[in-house]
C-alpha cells in the first residue's frame, strides 16, 4: 500500500528499515481507513520514516518505545529545526497503534493519592454504584465536588471536620452568579449529595447537606423559540444535496425536524439502529431509555441517499461520521448544533437560539398548532414527565384566550 505515496522503491525500502519494520504497513492501513489525506498521510509515513532511522542509530528495539522516547526526539527534531505542527499528533497516534498492536507496553494508570482524589474516587463509586446516575451526571457531580474541596482545602491538607456551615453559602455565591439557572440548580444539588455521602461515611459529625441554599429557578418564564413552518422548509431546501456533506447535513436536519430528535441521539444513532424492513428507527434516550420511532419516508429516503453515497467508508458503525480524518463518529453535541448553526445561516435566518433543539420546539409548536394534544406531544417528544410538555401551552395563544379572565370593566385579560 505504501505505493501509493511513495513511488521511489528506495524510499520505500528506507521506509521499513529499522525495529518499526513490522508495524509501517499496519499504520498504513490505519490511515487509509481513517480516510487521511494522500499528502497528509506522506507527511505522517515521513516522519514515522524518520523515528525508525534515529531509534536504529541508537541501537533500541520497538519495545524502547515510551513517551519519554518520543519526547528525546522531538527535542532532537526541533534542535535540527526538522520539527513540524503535524508531529506531536502523529507520534501521539503512532504510540496508540503500537499498544493496540500489543508492540509497546500499555501505559500504568497514574496512582492519585490526595486526599481530594481519594475521597473523588469513593464519592464516585457512591454516585455509580448505589446511586445508579449515568456518566454525565456523574460527572457533573464530580466537578462540583473537586471545586469545593479544593476551594476549602487549598492547601492539598484535608481536614474535613473543620468544614463549617458558614463556609457553603460563601462557595455558592462565588459561582452562582457565573452560572445559568439550571447549572446552578445542578451545583447544589450536587453539592447536597457530597454533603450527605461525608455524613453517611462519618468524615463530618453534622450533616451539612441542609446548609446548602436553594437557588431559584422559575419554571416556563420563556416562550420557546421555534420556526414557522416556511422557515424550516427553507432551512431543508438549502443543503446542497449534490455534495457528500450535504447529504450528511440534510440527514441531520430531517432527524432534527421530522422527529424531534436530541442533538446527542443523533451523534449516538449506529447503523443497527435502522430498521430497514419494518420502517423503524431505535433512538437511544436520557437516561439510557432505548424507544423505537415510526421512520418517516422522506428521512429514510435521506438516510438512505447518506448511507450510499455519501458517508465514507470506515469501520465505525456510528450512522454520522466526520467529513475530515480521521473518519470516525462525532465527537459531541456540538457537531450537530454547527450543522444547525450553518443551516440557518445559509437559508438567511437569525432566530434568538441556533441550537439543535430549535427544532424539537418547532416540532411540537406545529404539533400543538395542529391540534395535537399535550400527551400526544409529550409521546412524540418522549418526555417522561408531562411537566416537560407544559412550556407549549404559551404559545397555544387561542387556547390560552380562552381560559383568560376579563377585567372588571369587561375587556379581555389577553388580546
Amino acid at each position: 500500500m505504501n505505493e501509493q505515496f511513495f513511488t521511489d522503491p528506495k524510499v520505500r525500502r528506507n521506509l521499513h528499515r529499522g525495529p518499526l519494520n513490522a508495524h509501517v504497513d499496519g499504520f498504513v492501513e490505519v490511515l487509509h481507513e481513517r480516510g487521511y489525506a494522500a499528502i497528509t498521510s506522506k507527511q505522517k509515513l515521513q516522519l514515522i520514516s524518520d523515528l525508525n532511522h534515529w531509534l536504529q542509530r541508537r541501537h533500541y528495539a520497538v519495545e524502547d518505545v515510551s513517551e519519554s522516547r518520543i519526547e528525546t526526539f522531538l527535542r532532537y527534531r526541533k534542535r535540527e529545526e526538522l520539527l513540524h505542527r503535524i508531529d506531536t499528533p502523529t507520534l501521539r497516534q503512532f504510540l496508540s497503534f503500537l499498544r493496540e498492536a500489543g508492540a509497546i507496553p500499555t501505559l500504568a494508570p497514574e496512582i492519585e493519592d490526595s486526599p481530594v482524589q481519594r475521597i473523588e474516587k469513593s464519592f464516585a463509586y457512591y454516585l455509580s454504584q448505589e446511586r445508579g446516575l449515568s456518566q454525565k451526571t456523574l460527572d457533573s457531580y464530580l466537578y462540583v465536588a473537586q471545586r469545593f474541596l479544593t476551594e476549602q482545602f487549598s492547601d492539598g491538607k484535608v481536614h474535613l471536620r473543620k468544614l463549617s456551615p458558614q463556609a457553603i453559602p460563601s462557595f455558592i455565591l462565588l459561582y452562582a452568579n457565573k452560572l445559568s439557572p439550571s447549572s446552578a440548580q445542578l451545583m447544589v444539588i450536587a453539592l447536597r449529595s457530597l454533603l450527605r455521602f461525608l455524613h453517611q461515611r462519618g468524615e463530618i459529625d453534622t450533616n451539612l447537606a441542609a446548609a446548602v441554599p436553594t437557588v431559584s429557578r422559575r419554571r416556563l418564564t420563556e416562550l420557546p423559540k421555534f420556526l414557522k413552518p416556511e422557515e424550516t422548509e427553507r432551512i431543508l431546501r438549502g443543503c446542497d444535496r449534490n455534495t457528500v456533506m450535504g447529504k450528511r447535513d440534510y440527514a441531520v436536519l430531517l432527524l432534527l425536524a421530522r422527529l424531534g430528535l436530541r442533538a446527542g441521539e443523533i451523534v449516538h444513532m449506529k447503523l443497527d439502529d435502522i430498521d430497514w424492513e419494518t420502517g423503524e428507527i431505535l433512538v437511544r434516550g436520557k437516561s439510557s431509555r432505548e424507544e423505537r420511532l415510526p421512520l418517516p419516508h422522506d428521512v429514510g429516503e435521506a438516510l438512505a441517499a447518506y448511507l450510499r453515497h455519501g458517508r465514507p467508508r470506515c469501520s465505525s458503525r456510528r450512522v454520522f461520521i466526520r467529513m475530515d480524518a480521521p473518519r470516525q463518529g462525532f465527537s459531541g453535541s456540538s457537531t450537530v448544533c454547527v450543522i444547525v448553526r450553518r443551516a440557518l445561516s445559509q437559508a438567511g435566518i437569525n432566530p434568538g437560539f441556533k441550537g439543535a433543539h430549535l427544532f424539537r420546539h418547532t416540532l411540537a409548536t406545529t404539533m400543538l398548532r395542529g391540534g395535537a394534544s399535550f400527551s400526544e406531544i409529550g409521546e412524540i417528544l418522549r418526555h417522561q414527565h408531562p411537566s416537560s410538555t407544559e412550556i407549549y401551552a404559551k404559545v397555544d395563544l387561542s387556547a390560552l384566550r380562552s381560559i383568560a379572565q376579563s377585567w372588571p370593566g369587561g375587556v379581555a385579560c389577553m388580546k
